[in-house]
Parts: C-alpha cells; sequence; structure tokens
C-alpha cells in the first residue's frame, strides 16, 4: 500500500511539474519580440540547432558573418548554465548569437544556413545529441523575420513531405554561455567530439551551401 501511495505522489508531482513548466513554455512563446538594434552597422540574429560548438562554427564560415557567441535562448529562467540548461528543466536551448552585416548578408541567407546545417526534421535533437536543451528554434525580432521562417519552413516541410522540427520563437534575450565554450571548435580540433561530430557537420554543410557565400579557407 505504501509503495502504491509513494507511486501516486509522484505521478502527480511530475505532473504538476509537467504543466508548470508548459504554462512557463507557453509565455515565452506568447511573448512579443524584442527588437535588437543595429550596432556599428552590425545586426544579430539568434539560432538554436543542437550542440552550439557545431553552430558556431557553421555561422562563421559564411561571408559578412563577423562572429558567432555561443549561449542560451528560449527558456523562462534567468542567468542559466550548461549545468542547469543540461537537465531541461529551465526551457533554455543551446543556441548562438550572430553578429552579421546585413549589407554584406541578409537574414533570409543566415535562415537558408540554418536549415541547410542541420537535419530538419530531428526532434529534441542534432546527432548523437539528444534532449529540449538540444532542440531546433529559430527566433525572430519582427513580422518580417517571422514570415521569412515560417515561409522556408513550409516550403522545405513540402520539399522534404516531412514535418519540420524546428520551433519558431520570439526573441526574449540571449544569455551567453560560460567562456569555455566559446571558440570551442577552433580551439579544440583533436577534441573527439569536434573530429567525430563537429568538423564533419561543418563539411558537409560547406560541401552543399553556394560557395559564393562561404568565406574561403575558412
Amino acid at each position: 500500500m505504501k509503495n502504491i501511495i509513494s507511486a501516486i505522489a509522484l505521478t502527480i508531482l511530475f505532473s504538476c511539474q509537467n504543466k508548470a513548466q508548459n504554462t512557463q513554455s507557453q509565455k515565452v512563446t506568447d511573448s512579443k519580440p524584442v527588437q535588437v538594434p543595429i550596432q556599428n552597422g552590425k545586426a544579430r540574429a539568434y539560432f538554436a540547432s543542437g550542440c552550439f560548438w557545431c553552430v558556431e562554427a557553421v555561422y562563421e564560415s559564411i561571408k559578412g558573418v563577423e562572429e558567432s557567441i555561443s549561449g542560451y535562448s528560449g527558456g523562462h529562467t534567468n542567468n542559466p548554465t550548461y549545468e542547469s540548461s543540461n537537465t531541461g528543466r529551465t526551457g533554455h536551448a543551446e543556441s548562438v548569437e550572430v553578429i552579421y552585416d546585413p549589407k554584406i548578408v541578409s537574414f533570409e541567407t543566415l535562415v537558408d544556413a540554418y536549415f541547410a546545417s542541420q537535419n530538419p526534421t530531428q526532434v529534441n535533437g542534432q546527432g548523437p545529441d539528444n534532449g529540449s536543451q538540444y532542440r531546433s528554434i529559430i527566433f525572430y525580432q519582427n513580422e518580417e523575420q517571422k514570415q521569412i521562417i515560417l515561409k522556408k519552413k513550409e516550403a522545405l516541410a513540402k520539399k522534404l513531405n516531412a514535418k519540420i522540427a524546428a520551433e519558431v520563437y520570439p526573441f526574449q534575450k540571449f544569455w551567453i554561455a560560460e567562456d569555455y565554450h566559446q571558440n570551442y571548435e577552433k580551439l579544440h580540433p583533436n577534441n573527439s567530439y569536434i573530429r567525430n561530430v563537429s568538423i564533419p557537420r561543418l563539411k558537409r554543410f560547406q560541401a552543399n551551401f553556394p560557395k559564393e557565400l562561404l568565406k574561403e579557407n575558412h
């Protein structure tokens, strides 16, 4: 009897936790997007697509991208860390902030690169990385960006005849990840994950993306 009561109590507890988390997630997706102003001629865009080490390297290989920074976005807690986001309870996904020159590369091209650099049908992860912290999200800052994302997502779904996993969120805030995550692929080329997952993903992207849009010798 005690075991049954304990099991029922745990079920109720997890049910309440899930409902609370779903409510918090809904608040995030229902929020008004935050527009990040252009600074020194550079705009910023935000994407989540699996491990941020991989995504950071992909975007830094594109002409017009000055830098991409690893971090966390899409959640409902403040000051997320690598450890806390990995629990799946903060709502955050590993994300990148892409700093780019809109005179050289458009937001539309960055969205094309997003879909071209991943398995667009994989839910809650990319490759060997699974969990809500690795889910695919594209963040929009205004209605124009939202429509660009939705149209490209719809077109890709028709092309593949499959459901596209990427979620579409209003951008709220980007939290920069710990220093040791930044430029990880460049700084740790011999790391087994980098050699076996990150670099092959970058190479696949570069092989299929228009060469004129990529930096030379990157």
